[in-house]
């Protein structure tokens, strides 16, 4: 097996093309990284990696240290990096959410060219989503005892005097690293192999996996006089579980339910164009990692504010609100439970707002196409519409189950964030989604040079 992949890499440096664009991926993600460590002008950045070494250490977790993770740990070196490629993704979101509800946008992206357009005005967007976080990241680490949760390292991190130039600099810096990066990904995407915008965030994600190892190492192999937390049979568990959670991701990634669609003889001018049969992917995970993401930013909310309400009272008032802010945090059951419940939530959503069985049926009445035993029109999208329903079901609670392990497993043994999140979590559900995603393509330049691919006994077969 080991030496089919081997021999699979090494077909793949014997093709030209793919060669050329394997060596341009890699040399863009490279320049990637280094926007992640350049540190921006006037910032004491030593003073934030501090921080979060210290955070890290007592287990905090928390949307501040998500979002880290997403900039490539660019976020904790002050870099230019900072803001990551987040504003682009959030305004792709903002768009593709707009074109769902909005008349004029939807009917654009049908159009022929309409999807440049749409794509441009996510640039901008993403331009503006920049400049305004920069300005306020800039003010977040002019006071960042406001920010970050039990902040002692220091007074402050900004060494510029005056604090607008400050302000305007950063803030300028920043957006112009989240443009770099754009670019770079949309570079990859055109003329490396992969999405650009998804390797970008994955080799951050990466980034962390040497300090993984030397936390797990530390775990089972810790410094003399200090007894080790887990033996060998906990070790076994890890890898077991590591697997299983591979195993899994993999084939919820690629899970579909196949729709078989007839297309009935139909004459175009003088000719008569005959019938055939095709099918419809219906994906098991449709909406991808967006329901976790979603639902860990917004859990974070109800926490601060009532601490934040705790403080301004007295009394009883403030006990209580204390307590209950604590129950919405990892790993109490509470927040476990809410957790779950907005992803079955959100997973929810994002079809409803992406996926137009409506549109479908539509479309697919006009091209003489029906479903076997559907009547066309509104049988049909009610049929897409129960279908969707039941798969995304299924692809939810797979999603919740993933998303729950990591926060189970630092609880139960009391394992480091930065390991944990290679054993589920929003970072194992990307980083498998984008590895299989560039395999597909490096395979499709395989299979053009007659050469074996990486995915020939990994295929899943779905019934019709």
């Amino acid at each position: 097996m080991f030496a089919s992949i081997a021999n699979t890499f090494v077909n793949c440096f014997k093709i030209p093309e793919l060669r050329s664009r394997i060596w341009f991926t890699l040399t863009v993600l490279g320049v990637c990284r280094l926007a992640a460590l350049v540190p921006v002008p006037g910032l004491d950045n030593a003073a934030l990696k501090a921080y979060f070494e210290d955070s890290a250490k007592s287990g905090g977790n928390s949307l501040i240290g998500l979002y880290s993770l997403f900039t490539g740990g660019g976020f904790e070196h002050c870099a230019l990096g900072a803001l990551g490629i987040m504003p682009y993704i959030s305004a792709t979101i903002i768009i593709q959410l707009l074109a769902a509800v909005v008349p004029q946008l939807s009917k654009m992206a049908r159009e022929e060219g309409g999807r440049v357009k749409i794509i441009q005005y996510g640039r901008y967007l993403a331009v503006l989503l920049a400049l305004g976080q920069g300005f306020a990241m800039s003010l977040g680490w002019e006071s960042p005892e406001k920010i970050f949760p039990n902040w002692s390292v220091g007074s402050g991190l900004v060494l510029v005097e005056n604090p607008w130039i400050y302000r305007f600099q950063t803030a300028f810096f920043l957006a112009a690293g989240t443009v770099l990066l754009m670019w770079l990904g949309e570079q990859i995407t055109d003329r490396g192999i992969g999405n650009g915008v998804s390797l970008v965030i994955t080799v951050g994600i990466l980034a962390r996996l040497p300090k993984a190892i030397q936390g797990l190492w530390q775990i089972f192999v810790p410094p003399a006089g200090i007894e080790s937390k887990l033996n060998m049979f906990h070790g076994l568990a890890l890898i077991v579980l590591l697997v299983a959670v591979v195993a899994g991701v993999v084939a919820v990634v690629q899970g579909q339910r196949k729709i078989p669609v007839q297309y009935a003889q139909r004459a175009v001018g003088r000719k008569v164009v005959s019938g055939g049969s095709s099918f419809m992917p219906l994906r098991v995970n449709y909406a991808g990692v967006m329901p976790v993401i979603f639902a860990q930013a917004i859990l974070m909310f109800p926490a601060q504010i009532l601490q934040f309400m705790a403080q301004k009272v007295s009394g009883d008032l403030s006990k209580w609100l204390s307590q209950f802010s604590r129950y919405l945090v990892e790993p109490h059951p509470i927040y476990l439970i809410s957790f779950g419940l907005m992803i079955l939530f959100f997973s929810y959503f994002w079809v409803a707002t992406q996926f137009n069985e409506l549109q479908i049926a539509d479309d697919m009445k006009k091209s003489g196409g029906y479903i076997p035993g559907i009547r066309p029109g509104s049988a049909t999208s009610e049929f897409l519409h129960s279908t969707m329903s039941k798969i995304t079901l299924a692809g939810a609670v797979f999603l919740t189950v993933i998303a729950i392990i990591p926060i189970l497993l630092g609880r139960a043994f009391g394992i480091d964030p930065i390991v944990t999140q290679f054993f589920g979590g929003t970072s194992m559900l990307i980083t498998v989604g984008v590895v299989l995603d560039t395999m597909r393509q490096m395979e499709s330049y395989l299979l053009m040079r007659h050469y074996d691919g990486f995915l020939k006994k990994g295929r899943i077969k779905a019934r019709f």
